[in-house]
């Protein structure tokens, strides 16, 4: 069975938000679609260990921000790979809070959507919360970011929590090039590539990285990459 073809059903990128008395959290989904037009309802998936699925259920209320194109990977690695539990999401972010005090994100977000829940729905390892829409607006002109463009151009990985996520196996040890995997995302380093945003040019080697250099996703440092081998491509 060739799970790869999941990837073919059409996702967007976004960060749904919700509260919990006076703190804040929020986390990267791709799960969100409507429901019903008249009330006007959308659907969340979101795994049951998150920090977000607890506030959610202790508020009843959570905000869609929906990200641009322009959103940089070491942004979206912040609300995808970090923990609310350990540090704030919402430092050095511009936010807004909503009259129910769900913050809303304005960063490289084109517009956004409040709802109340109204119904959940066990689905094993993630809740689907059904909302009806209370509120929602756009912010500004934009392309909306993809789950296509986010793998395909900007390179992006999907944490494990995540309901998309698909587990591959390493490729077996061969003569070709050497990449590194991070630990934490499963961002891969490909040589060939470099890391643009970070100012490294293609064709420098792992090895040869500064200490300075971090995952362009997830933010960690060279420490938490293994090596793995793939086949050279012809």
């Amino acid at each position: 069975m060739d799970t790869n073809i999941l990837h073919n059903i059409s996702c967007g990128m976004f960060i749904v938000s919700s509260k919990k008395d006076r703190f804040l959290n929020g986390q990267i989904v791709n799960t969100v679609f409507q429901v019903t037009n008249s009330p006007v309802t959308v659907a969340i998936s979101i795994n049951k260990e998150n920090l977000t699925h607890e506030y959610i259920r202790a508020s009843g209320i959570f905000t869609v921000s929906i990200l641009s194109e322009e959103a940089p990977l070491p942004f979206i690695g912040k609300f995808g790979f970090k923990s609310g539990r350990t540090e704030d999401k919402f430092k050095d972010v511009k936010y807004k809070l909503s009259a129910a005090g769900t913050p809303i994100v304005l960063d490289y977000t084109i517009g956004y959507l409040e709802a109340k829940v109204i119904n959940t729905f066990d689905c094993g390892t993630h809740t689907l919360f059904l909302g009806e829409v209370t509120d929602m607006s756009l912010l500004k002109s934009g392309k909306p970011l993809t789950y296509e463009y986010y793998h395909q151009i900007k390179k992006g990985t999907t944490p494990q929590t995540a309901p998309t996520f698909i587990k591959t196996e390493n490729s077996a040890p061969a003569s070709g090039v050497k990449k590194y995997r991070c630990t934490v995302c499963n961002y891969v380093y490909d040589p060939r590539a470099g890391d643009a945003d970070g100012g490294i040019p293609p064709g420098t080697p792992f090895e040869q990285l500064p200490d300075t250099w971090s995952c362009p996703v997830c933010g960690v440092d060279k420490s938490k990459f293994v090596e793995e081998i793939t086949v050279c491509e012809t």
